[in-house]
């Protein structure tokens, strides 16, 4: 993968999938990225919902279910913090931040998928991939959050460019860069310039 160019992200994408040998995959990759809209649905704004809080238990196991701090139950009565499982609190601040989840013909939401996952370093950076449900100031960063079709979904999960094309969009729409992949020197919160609108609970 080449480095994105922010100014033709399209066109970008369009001669890094060049290299993918399969013509009828490269088309799905194309044909969703011309549509991202359709496929893929942003917060309204950059809200950290609940600093401290990530999906680790302290043996490093899954932690399977979150209990809400008082301050959250208060200070947003309206979500009731119902959504207790492991990815819960993520779920919650994506809808907290304005994000619509719409309903697939099963009856289930759209999958609510972390921008950096902890795959796809960016192309000439020596450090990991940041994994952002093991980092309390990412887990619940609505900057980093999108619900994806599931054709969309499966896509920033195989193919290192498209994820990078979610990743760009969304430094373009928020500052978000916690990878510093686009700016030099983002904040402690992975951000450039002032970045997020509020911080909703800090542990």
């Amino acid at each position: 993968m080449n480095p994105c160019d922010l100014k033709d992200l399209l066109g970008w994408l369009q001669s890094e999938v060049r290299l993918i040998p399969m013509e009828s995959y490269r088309r799905v990759i194309l044909e969703v990225a011309a549509n991202l809209d359709t496929y893929v649905k942003w917060p309204e704004r950059a809200e950290l919902l609940w600093e401290g809080c990530d999906r680790k238990r302290e043996n490093s196991q899954q932690q399977k279910y979150h209990t809400y701090p008082p301050e959250l139950l208060t200070a947003l009565p309206e979500f009731r913090f119902q959504d207790r499982r492991s990815n819960g609190p993520a779920i919650m601040a994506y809808t907290v931040a304005g994000g619509e989840r719409p309903t697939r013909s099963n009856g289930r939401g759209w999958n609510i998928h972390h921008l950096y996952d902890g795959k796809f370093p960016y192309p000439g950076s020596t450090k990991p991939a940041l994994q952002a449900v093991k980092e309390p100031r990412h887990f619940t960063q609505s900057a980093g959050l999108v619900a994806v079709h599931p054709i969309a979904d499966a896509l920033a999960d195989e193919c290192a460019a498209f994820a990078w094309r979610l990743r760009a969009e969304s430094f373009l729409r928020f500052g978000y860069d916690p990878e510093a992949a686009f700016t030099l020197q983002p904040n402690e919160y992975g951000f450039t310039g002032p970045g997020y609108k509020k911080i909703w609970h800090r542990d």
